[in-house]
């Protein structure tokens, strides 16, 4: 499979001295659409996600390693997906890399390289976007200005923004719309997309996130419909309509689980089949990304192999 095809993106004098409020787009200042080409093959359209393999991957900043388990180092991650599942597209967290410096991001882009595989997203930990005050807004933004320029370092197109909250704090539209414009913003003139996905019922329902979408307005913030987490409020017909809204936003990925398993036991089942009969009416054309969801005693091996068979079958 070759390499995203990049398009550079030109801004304007105009559009930078602009500042850009929620929604507001004027005729001085339309962004140029994204550009990326797809592959069209079933397993070229797959990815994996390092969250499976948490409890596995060693690095400071990922709370979820577990000591007795085999240590792997995010480096390793490509070619475990390449070797093990017959994937070689990949969307590495934020929180696994060992280190941001420059060195370990050369070798980190290098392991990716030799696995012939490639970057398709770049997942981040959560922003306080619609904080009521604004100097948390700017750290969130701050953050993600910062990854979005380590995207570009690593080779992603995109990066995954989750959306956090203070505690007790509504979710703004208002509010989120203006920073995540910014984003946006900072994203478009880097080349780089930003995914918003439906993971927290609180911070990141469905419906909250298309509503930001439609209210900024810009071609590089894109939704990352996953087809499972929204069930977590116990309702598949929600579930259903939120995944179907989100689709007419995505652009780049879109998450895959067949099922979501709760901290208290409980599982629900994901209808695949209706799953990807959705992706298909929506026109979309990106790549499925895998992250199994199961329980602690549960392998994550073994639930993404069995993922990835029941995802090429849908795709063929």
């Amino acid at each position: 499979m070759k390499n995203f095809s990049r398009r550079e993106f030109l801004q304007s004098a105009s559009i930078v001295s602009i500042g850009l409020s929620a929604g507001l787009r004027t005729s001085l200042a339309s962004p140029a659409e994204p550009h990326l080409t797809f592959p069209t093959e079933p397993r070229a359209r797959l990815a994996v996600t390092s969250w499976p393999f948490r409890e596995f991957i060693d690095s400071p900043t990922n709370t979820y390693r577990q000591t007795e388990k085999p240590c792997m180092d995010l480096k390793d991650f490509p070619g475990m997906v390449a070797t093990k599942f017959g994937v070689h597209n990949i969307c590495p967290l934020a929180a696994h890399f060992r280190s941001t410096d420059p060195a370990y991001l050369e070798a980190f882009r290098q392991s990716v390289q030799q696995a012939g595989s490639h970057l398709v997203d770049l997942g981040l930990g959560q922003g306080s976007f619609w904080d009521s005050d604004p100097a948390r807004r700017q750290k969130a933004l701050g953050n993600g200005q910062h990854w979005i320029d380590l995207a570009v370092q690593l080779g992603s197109p995109s990066i995954r923004q989750h959306l956090g909250g203070s505690r007790g704090v509504k979710p703004d539209v208002e509010l989120a719309s203006q920073t995540l414009g910014r984003l946006a913003e900072y994203g478009a003139a880097k080349n780089i997309l930003i995914n918003l996905e439906n993971d927290d019922l609180h911070n990141e329902d469905p419906f909250f996130i298309v509503s930001v979408i439609e209210k900024v307005g810009h071609p590089y913030l894109r939704a990352l419909p996953d087809v499972g987490n929204t069930l977590a409020n116990g309702d598949p017909n929600y579930n259903e309509r939120g995944v179907a809204a989100m689709l007419k936003h995505a652009y780049g990925i879109c998450h895959v689980k067949d099922q979501l398993v709760m901290e208290s036991g409980k599982t629900y089942n994901v209808d695949l089949p209706k799953m990807f009969a959705l992706a298909k009416e929506s026109g979309f054309k990106g790549y499925f990304v895998m992250e199994w969801d199961g329980a602690p005693t549960d392998d994550p091996y073994a639930g993404t192999e069995r993922l990835v068979a029941e995802t090429l079958k849908l795709l063929k």
